[in-house]
């Protein structure tokens, strides 16, 4: 058994390794893309409906700065699919993999980002009411435990270097 192999805990060979991975990253980011695809097709609804143009200019560009952060987010999560079209056949998988699990990372952050900006948006026209940051702050830190505190902490505890 070589050093990697023992890492991994399985009996893989480089190539063998990559098609796992792949196979696990876009089934992550299949989750990932249904709900920020969901997202941003609401989003986009939006400024459609009569309320918008009631809206407090802060709102209206609350609401840009959403639908931005959505499209950035979607561009991010649809990445890896469009990565590994134009890479596949090429003998570069398991540096895909890794461009890939970036682009899923800064896809998962701009996903958080619209999601709070969604939220606060979505509460401030929804109440006045001073408590709306504390909510929204609330959630995220929330987010944050389940996207990342939990993950990584499960990462250092479990892993062996």
């Amino acid at each position: 058994m070589t050093e990697e192999d023992r890492r991994t805990g399985r009996d893989e060979s480089e190539d063998e390794r990559a098609d796992r991975m792949w196979g696990e990253l876009i089934q992550e980011v299949r989750v990932a893309q249904t709900g920020v695809q969901i997202l941003f097709g609401f989003l986009l609804t939006v400024v459609f409906t009569p309320k918008y143009d009631r809206l407090e200019h802060a709102n209206q560009i609350l609401y840009i700065v959403t639908v931005v952060l959505g499209a950035t987010a979607t561009g991010a999560l649809i990445g890896p699919v469009s990565l590994h079209r134009l890479v596949s056949g090429r003998s570069v998988k398991s540096q895909a993999v890794r461009w890939a699990s970036r682009l899923t990372f800064v896809g998962l952050v701009l996903l958080l980002a619209t999601m709070t900006a969604a939220l606060l948006l979505i509460l401030r026209v929804a109440t006045h009411d001073g408590y709306v940051p504390w909510l929204v702050a609330g959630v995220v830190t929330w987010y944050l435990l389940c996207w990342f505190a939990l993950p990584m902490w499960a990462r250092h505890r479990h892993t062996t270097r």
